[in-house]
């Protein structure tokens, strides 16, 4: 979880290094910088988990430290969305930075296909406002991730595998 945490913090650097909107980009660092520090958190506490072994306080230390992490990986990909949708800059050469961009606009065009389905079948009532029974959710940055297969560690992902991992490679 620890190393995964640190690809999610990767990741939305990397989308903030390409925000175009300022407040947005911010908002991405902020949630990315607290993501770091929960995920060196659960780093310091796993490790000394695993030296003092079973004791009540530190499973429950442990398990509060793995909500965190996912309560502040939510907060990157909310904020990721937020960037994606006022627009990102062209990404440089970088694998990686390419990588993160093409995450972004399947997203992107993932969230405009269900907007225009959502304005083709409209399902409003008299007022004009959006009927909630049978209405789907609009796509989210977590759903994609979570739509990803897990893949192994050990697997590469292309043919001719890159030195190290890219910020997409794992699931998260």
């Amino acid at each position: 979880m620890v190393s995964d945490g640190q690809v999610v913090v990767k990741f939305g650097n990397i989308l903030a290094k390409h925000c175009l909107d300022r407040r947005c980009s911010m908002e991405l660092l902020r949630a990315a910088e607290h993501t770091q520090s929960i995920s060196s958190q659960l780093g310091i506490v796993a490790r000394v988990k695993a030296v003092t072994g079973e004791s009540k306080a530190s499973s429950e230390l442990l398990l509060s430290n793995v909500q965190n992490l996912v309560r502040a990986v939510q907060h990157v990909l909310r904020a990721a969305e937020a960037a994606c949708v006022k627009g990102l800059r062209q990404p440089s050469a970088d694998p990686e930075e390419e990588e993160v961009a093409a995450f972004c606009q399947q997203w992107r065009k993932n969230l405009t296909q269900h907007r225009a389905k959502e304005a083709l079948n409209s399902d409003r009532d008299e007022l004009g406002l959006r009927k909630t029974r049978g209405a789907k959710a609009e796509p989210t940055l977590m759903s994609l991730v979570q739509e990803q297969p897990p893949r192994s560690r050990n697997i590469p992902k292309h043919p001719n595998p890159r030195k190290g991992h890219t910020v997409m490679d794992r699931h998260l």
